[in-house]
């Protein structure tokens, strides 16, 4: 059985779009159908090199879809035939298979517990979670990572309330899943940041209170919004000055999660004094998410109309079209989250 694929050979390259043999599947895999997934700026950095050295070239890409089983492995119990599923890079509950290897003419194509930019994926029983059919399949597939990840920092890191004050640095789609979720919890003075005058419209239109152009200025714009600091700070832009400012802009005892990645080589500077007043800066891991338990709980807040998860989506492709996408990507110029639909 063969499956089309978009396939990473060489990094700062085009991903070649071909197909290749699907594997058969062992103990704890399942394969899915994939209806959907998302582009996520994490694949970006991947074919960008900016991970380090990548001894698995080539390889498959993309780690939040949507899909239905096809056929289970042995030992599988957490899903079965015909079930609608999310695809996500967060592990959940189920057995741990760490790789899968496909074959374009007879040379190896490796792939993770996870891969999404193909029609059909091998995938680990613990990256997939059943979940409602009555959920649009293009909004499912983000529940793997923006939604995981953006709504997951803001219901399990910082327990907003409507008095919150929120800095949001990068309105892509992990930013702009942290402003669905301050919205879902009501706050009202949430504050995008962004370098990018059509990212920080995208933001307005999806209800933040005020929006700001990343420049030299901007400790003092925001602190001229709130005198005194804000209360948190979510880093989603991947920006080194970025991250060194998100402790700057908060008030004592003020909490900054950084989501956002930079080059592995690289690191940042803080004044080790903005500590000595209580502030806080931490990273996420998918925003703390339990598969399990989140993903049909942000669906019923989807299907309750209470996370508009399509203000986000910004782009629908084909897979035959994901390199322009990417090349957008990386010249900022795509804001929220594109899907790639394969149905």
């Amino acid at each position: 059985m063969k499956t089309k694929a978009a396939i990473l050979y060489k990094n700062n390259s085009p991903l070649l779009i071909t197909e290749i043999e699907i594997p058969r599947i062992n103990p704890g895999q399942v394969l899915v159908k994939l209806h959907a997934s998302g582009i996520c700026r994490s694949q970006l950095n991947e074919i960008q090199g900016l991970r380090g050295s990548d001894p698995f070239l080539p390889h498959l890409l993309g780690h939040e879809g949507s899909g239905e089983v096809v056929s289970i492995g042995f030992g599988v119990t957490k899903v079965k035939r015909g079930d609608f599923v999310v695809l996500s890079w967060i592990k959940g509950t189920g057995q741990d298979i760490p790789n899968a290897e496909y074959r374009h003419n007879s040379q190896i194509i490796n792939s993770g517990p996870i891969a999404t930019f193909c029609e059909y994926a091998v995938v680990s029983e613990n990256c997939i979670t059943k979940i409602s059919r009555k959920i649009p399949y293009d909004l499912a597939a983000l529940l793997g990572c923006a939604i995981a990840t953006g709504v997951g920092i803001v219901r399990h890191k910082l327990k907003l309330t409507e008095n919150s004050t929120l800095v949001v640095f990068g309105v892509g789609g992990i930013g702009a899943s942290v402003i669905l979720g301050a919205r879902m919890y009501r706050s009202k003075k949430i504050i995008a940041v962004d370098i990018s005058e059509h990212a920080l419209s995208f933001a307005k239109k999806n209800g933040v209170s005020d929006i700001l152009l990343f420049t030299d200025t901007v400790v003092t714009d925001i602190q001229s919004l709130c005198p005194g600091g804000v209360d948190f700070v979510v880093e989603a832009s991947g920006n080194k000055i970025a991250m060194e400012k998100t402790v700057a802009v908060l008030k004592p005892h003020g909490l900054a999660v950084i989501a956002g990645n930079i080059g592995y080589t690289e690191t940042i500077r803080i004044n080790p004094f903005e500590f000595i007043k209580g502030k806080t800066i931490t990273g996420t891991w998918g925003g703390e998410t339990n598969p399990d338990l989140d993903f049909p709980f942000y669906t019923r807040k989807i299907l309750a109309g209470n996370l508009p998860v399509s203000e986000l989506i910004t782009r629908r492709i084909k897979l035959q079209e994901i390199n322009e996408a990417i090349n957008d990507m990386a010249k900022h110029q795509m804001v929220g989250r594109a899907v790639i639909d394969f149905k």
